[in-house]
């Protein structure tokens, strides 16, 4: 597959995160891509697995149910933020696809407090196992911002796995977590998105090795939308972690996500939240 076309799906999945309240319409799309309307069209469902309309549909939403539980703008300026040009058209496919309306949507993701010390007395309220992990190699790409945004780079990797047919050689998707964004400031925090690839794999042109060296591990199994998920971390770290009795390695934190969000509804997806302990 030509570089050039890995260019420009990469260069307009980066357009619809920098420009979602924009026109992301198929020819301003096509635009971007530096190609027929009609051609993009079918270049874009082929090297992603879904439409152009579907993919800006889903990251649009994606970022403002982000903004939903992370901010305080009202709903209706995230909604228009968005794309969505009144409350209720943004109300009803928010609806749609995260089965709740964005007041109530705000209203659960934020049921469990910021500051993870407020939950030091209080019991755990996602599962959590200590199990021995894997040493893992993972193919990745490097992201530097704040780790809500990693979807961008997540969007990179699996276009370019897409485009390449590199999936037979992968194995689970997994983000790997480096800074406290309790010290580290939003856009200077590091992290990667990738997957683990089977033993052996040579490491595909531009992406970065990443080794997980494994061993014991606490594993919160966290079910919902990712925009919800520093409520875990806080659970892990405020609950679970105090009344434990273990202490956490010298090793940063990754997330296996065990479902993919293009075929399931974001209140369905798992990831499982790995804390390497001493």
């Amino acid at each position: 597959m030509s570089n050039s076309y890995e260019d420009r799906i990469l260069r307009v999945l980066g357009y619809i995160y920098d420009n979602p309240e924009g026109d992301l319409s198929l020819d301003a799309l096509a635009d971007v891509a530096a190609m027929s309307r009609f051609h993009w069209h079918r270049v874009f469902r082929a090297l992603t697995g879904e439409t152009c309309a579907q993919a800006v549909r889903r990251i649009r939403l994606h970022l403002a149910a982000t903004a939903l539980v992370q901010g305080a703008a009202p709903v209706e300026s995230i909604g228009r933020a968005a794309g969505y040009p009144n409350t209720r058209s943004f109300a009803r496919v928010f609806a749609e696809s995260y089965g709740a309306s964005p007041a109530a949507f705000r209203r659960k993701g934020r049921l469990l407090p910021p500051n993870p010390n407020l939950m030091s007395q209080g019991d755990p309220m996602f599962p959590t196992t200590i199990r021995d992990e894997p040493a893992r190699t993972l193919a990745a790409l490097a992201h530097k911002g704040a780790y809500s945004e990693i979807g961008r780079s997540f969007e990179a990797f699996s276009a370019l796995c897409t485009a390449r047919n590199l999936w037979p050689q992968m194995r689970q998707m997994i983000g790997v977590y480096l800074d406290s964004p309790d010290t580290v400031p939003d856009a200077e925090l590091r992290s990667y998105a990738g997957a683990s690839t089977a033993e052996g794999v040579a490491l595909p042109e531009d992406m970065e090795e990443v080794a997980l060296p494994g061993g014991k591990t606490a594993v919160m199994t966290y079910k919902g939308p990712y925009s919800g998920i520093h409520a875990a971390y806080s659970d892990l770290f405020g609950a679970w972690l105090p009344q434990s009795g273990e202490e956490p390695a010298d090793a940063p934190c990754y997330e296996i996500y065990l479902n993919d969000p293009h075929q399931v509804a974001p209140e369905e997806l798992l990831t499982e939240i790995c804390l390497p302990l001493k």
